[in-house]
């Protein structure tokens, strides 16, 4: 399966399962409506490659390099995604991630509206000045995750944990918490607090 990754330009409607392809080159390939199950994909170098309407499932795509690459309607389930730099990618919309690790991804300044990042565990991810309008992040992990200027009007982050969003320095109009992780919103700002 590894060569024919290699040797074609072009994929369409193709299922590609156990793949290992680590710090593997594929630079300007084209995926349309493709699945991927299983593949270790971690260092791969996708440079200018386009993925359309594409699934990865229970994928290792770790530190995999996207620089000139583009992401339309891609959902990620079950997928490791650390340090992976989204802001590299030439272009990015309707990207869905459920149940992945997304600790130590840069998404600073990513255009995320209308995306997914539900049920993850995002660590230490950057999502400064990132648009996150109207996105799901329910029951995710944001421990130490970076938010300044981003726009989250009518997101969705209840149930979202660890998180640390200050209400003076991000847009959060019409967004969605629960008790008591929205108390977490109370701390960057300089009042007192009693039970």
């Amino acid at each position: 399966m590894i060569d024919l990754l290699s040797s074609q330009e072009d994929f369409t409607d193709q299922h590609f399962d156990g793949v290992d392809a680590k710090k593997a080159l594929f630079e300007g390939k084209i995926f349309e409506s493709c699945t991927f199950s299983k593949c270790n994909f971690s260092g791969t170098n996708f440079k200018r490659s386009k993925f359309l309407d594409c699934r990865f499932e229970h994928c290792d795509l770790s530190n995999m390099e996207i620089r000139g690459a583009s992401f339309r309607s891609v959902n990620f389930s079950d997928c490791k995604l650390i340090g992976v730099n989204w802001t590299n990618a030439s272009a990015i919309s309707h990207l869905v991630f459920e149940n992945c690790i997304l600790n130590y991804s840069n998404f600073h300044g990513t255009d995320l509206r209308k995306s997914a990042i539900k049920k993850c565990i995002a660590r230490e991810a950057d999502f400064a000045e990132t648009n996150l309008s109207e996105a799901d992040c329910r029951w995710t992990d944001f421990a130490s995750a970076r938010f300044s200027n981003t726009n989250l009007i009518k997101a969705d982050l209840r149930h979202a944990l660890n998180y640390s969003i200050r209400p003076d320095a991000n847009k959060l109009k019409g967004a969605k918490f629960t008790l008591p992780e929205a108390t977490l919103l109370l701390y960057g700002l300089d009042i007192v607090l009693e039970g």
